[in-house]
């Protein structure tokens, strides 16, 4: 019986440890160029990404910054701040993978995969097709 308890023990703690990594790129991040904070959420079992603050949220004439990039005219006027630009994660194998990310400097949305580096820092990798073919950047966790 106290093998048994033990053995119950570890599986609990082994899914706490799991559901921790899993969880672990929740919270606020800054970009790599330090333009924006981006809030990383979890809906379901996905995991998305909004802007929370840009460091320079007035446009042309004092007006509030809104997507003007991008390709459905109908949403041209929808503000920067506050845009859910991290699109659909899924965990698998220590990596957040499967989604997508949006650009409003370019309008355009890439594929995307994400992962937590040893120094807590977070590595992006966004890619159109074959991720060799990509752009990363590394964001930083807000204190």
């Amino acid at each position: 019986m106290k093998h048994l308890s033990l053995l119950m023990l570890f599986v609990a703690s082994s899914f706490s440890a799991y559901t921790q990594d899993k969880d672990a790129i929740l919270g606020k991040w800054i970009n790599s160029t330090g333009e924006a904070h981006v809030m990383i959420y979890k809906r379901s079992d996905k995991y998305f990404g909004k802007i929370e603050w840009i460091k320079d949220q007035k446009g042309t004439e004092g007006t509030t910054k809104t997507d003007l990039k991008n390709p459905d005219p109908a949403l041209r006027k929808q503000p920067i701040l506050g845009m859910e630009i991290l699109k659909n994660f899924v965990y698998e194998n220590g990596k957040w993978t499967n989604g997508t990310i949006y650009d409003p400097k370019s309008g355009k949305t890439y594929s995307c995969n994400m992962s937590i580096k040893d120094n807590g820092n977070l590595s992006m990798r966004g890619y159109i097709g074959i991720s060799l073919i990509g752009r990363s950047e590394i964001w930083k966790r807000v204190k």
